[in-house]
């Protein structure tokens, strides 16, 4: 038990550091990352009969707020489409998480991770070519 709270605290080190970190680009990639994580744990937890309540119910309150820090990001005004389209995809993810904790049917929700890790992949590439100018909606997807 103690290497699983010490894992853990060092898990928690480095994402306070990425957090920290001076581009917001890092920021909003490991953010998308945690969604992803989150969003698929709790899929996961899904099924009555395998689940894990207290796992399931802390990784849809883990992505739920996540999907607030994202959507709350983003600058509308500058951001224009972009920004308004990354806000319906959040939506969109959050009303999935939310109708599939009251069904407990992921159909939907696996859609919704499929979107998001087409955004996570596209946002990985632009943080990886410093040549090309990042499409950040304002700043930030």
């Amino acid at each position: 038990m103690k290497n699983k709270k010490m894992v853990h605290a060092y898990s928690n080190a480095e994402l306070d550091a990425n957090l920290e970190a001076e581009d917001p680009h890092i920021l909003i990639s490991v953010l998308l990352e945690e969604l992803l994580k989150s969003m698929r744990i709790f899929e996961v937890n899904l099924e009555k009969q395998t689940s894990d309540l207290r796992l399931r119910n802390k990784h849809l309150t883990r992505a739920l707020t996540i999907i607030y820090g994202l959507q709350s990001s983003l600058n509308m005004e500058k951001g224009g489409e972009i920004a308004e389209n990354l806000f319906r995809l959040y939506e969109y993810a959050k009303q999935q998480l939310l109708d599939s904790a009251q069904t407990e049917n992921g159909r939907a929700l696996t859609v919704a991770i499929t979107s998001l890790e087409e955004i996570t992949k596209t946002w990985r590439v632009l943080g990886i070519d410093n040549n090309a100018p990042r499409a950040r909606a304002g700043g930030r997807p």
